[in-house]
């Protein structure tokens, strides 16, 4: 079965920087997109960052309030995604989760928290 296990969260500075991984299973991971999300309490949960595969290599997309600070990567030898946040926000604190989409249904995983705080 589909399976997605983030790791890296934590506690940081505003201005500082963490790096998210999300190990996965149970599918072909080298031609999926891969999408990164969070949710801050009380928020809808938003698109943060999305990785597809092409014919001319990976393509990435980002979410406004992101782009510029954090990079969203993948290692297909590993079968894993990772977020780069660099800059952090305090509005960057939320429960950040990342996800596949096979055959129309979303898997995710249990997600990691990251907050941002002096």
């Amino acid at each position: 079965q589909v399976q997605l296990v983030e790791s890296g969260g934590g506690l940081v500075q505003p201005g500082g920087s963490l790096r998210l991984s999300c190990v996965t299973s149970g599918f072909t991971f080298s031609s999926a997109a891969m999408s990164w999300y969070r949710q801050a309490p009380g928020k809808e949960r938003e698109l943060v960052a999305v990785i597809t595969v092409t014919g001319a290599g990976d393509s990435t997309n980002y979410a406004s309030a992101v782009k510029g600070r954090f990079t969203i990567s993948r290692d297909n030898t590993k079968n894993t995604v990772y977020l780069q946040m660099n800059s952090l926000k305090p509005e960057d604190t939320a429960v950040y989760y990342c996800s596949v989409a096979i055959w129309g249904m979303n898997h995710w995983g249990q997600g990691t928290q990251v907050t941002v705080s002096s």
